[in-house]
């Protein structure tokens, strides 16, 4: 007897689902995941897709990225934490902005229940030091919740909210990629 068609959702991404493409629906949501977040989609490998995180290896890069729970139509604001196997960078976390920062505002983002101040520029922050990377990278394995904050250039404010759900599993799956590559 056929089973009638689910709809199912993943993340962002609403996929069809019958008897004949259930098994294969994870792996294409996956790879579609992994296409969606990169610039060089060709290049990259999904290496985990949990939760709203996807662990993405890029070749010379290794990345742990989420997407905002909410997005204004033609953006894409993602949030993640970047390794590479020359090491330096390990854990570096980095943002994009649903719209470009004003110039000298700042950039917050809460993780869990912890506060820090980003470096950043237009669209885009990154942490600011090695320690503050280390304390961020120990707040999402933990947390529940991120928020970002910051205003536009009109000086409306900027939030954008994510889940940690999936967040650890998907750091230490980027990292121990990257480190694998060292020599």
């Amino acid at each position: 007897m056929a089973q009638p068609d689910k709809s199912l959702k993943f993340g962002w991404l609403p996929l069809r689902s019958g008897p004949a493409t259930r098994g294969a629906a994870g792996i294409a949501a996956a790879a579609l995941l992994a296409f969606a977040f990169s610039g060089s989609a060709l290049a990259a490998r999904t290496l985990f897709a949990g939760g709203n995180w996807a662990a993405i290896d890029f070749g010379d890069g290794c990345e742990a990225r989420t997407k905002a729970l909410w997005a204004r139509p033609g953006t894409l604001p993602i949030a993640g934490f970047a390794f590479d196997s020359t090491g330096s960078r390990q854990g570096q976390f980095y943002v994009r902005l649903n719209r470009a920062a004003r110039p000298g505002a700042s950039v917050m983002v809460k993780i869990g229940s912890k506060p820090f101040l980003l470096a950043g520029r237009g669209e885009w922050a990154w942490s600011a030091s090695a320690g503050q990377q280390r304390a961020m990278l120990e707040a999402a394995r933990y947390g529940e919740a991120m928020r970002v904050d910051s205003r536009d250039l009109r000086g409306r404010r900027i939030v954008d909210r994510y889940t940690l759900a999936g967040a650890a599993t998907a750091i230490d799956s980027a990292a121990a990629a990257c480190a694998g590559k060292r020599r």
